[in-house]
């Protein structure tokens, strides 16, 4: 274990210094217990935004004990949460906010959106869809906004939970 969260630090410094104006804050032990509380995908700190899978209400409960000031759900309607999201969120205190984008809706426009979104919060926030991959796909997209490479955007969003939608965000990214 130990181990691991030295390789997940050195990643997380190594990504500070490729992308400007994008600040990654290393996993501390109470991110840790965040991870640990969220059932499906992950939950991945970075600059006050966690990443993650869909949570449960004991993780939603974890992430307003650990001060969370929003959740950023970007499940559309159709896809089953397993729970009332918006009342188990906002009985913990913490806003809901829905930003419904489905697979095909990866665009600098919905990274825009989730960029706003997140702009109005200073405390940390946690943006989530089914497993994380539309997350780090709107992460990589939106670091590029605020001036990181190309490289440098894509690490973000791998950071951020990015996986089958890589290509797609490549292509995003190469036509900018």
């Amino acid at each position: 274990m130990r181990k691991t969260n030295w390789l997940l630090a050195c990643g997380w410094t190594l990504l500070a210094g490729c992308a400007p104006d994008i600040e990654v804050v290393p996993s501390s032990p109470a991110d840790a217990e965040l991870q640990n509380a969220v059932e499906v995908g992950r939950a991945i700190p970075a600059n006050e935004i966690t990443s993650a899978g869909q949570p449960d209400a004991a993780a939603f409960k974890a992430f307003a004990d650990s001060g969370y000031a929003a959740v950023v759900d970007l499940r559309t309607d159709g896809e089953e949460r397993g729970l009332d999201e918006r009342a188990v969120v906002e009985g913990l205190g913490m806003d809901y906010l829905s930003l419904p984008i489905g697979r095909d809706g990866i665009s600098f426009d919905n990274a825009r959106a989730l960029d706003e979104l997140l702009q109005a919060y200073d405390k940390p926030v946690l943006v989530h869809c089914a497993s994380g991959n539309r997350v780090g796909a709107l992460l990589a997209l939106r670091a590029s906004l605020k001036g990181a490479d190309d490289e440098a955007a894509m690490v973000v969003g791998k950071q951020g939970g990015l996986t089958g939608l890589e290509p797609q965000v490549r292509e995003l990214l190469s036509g900018q």
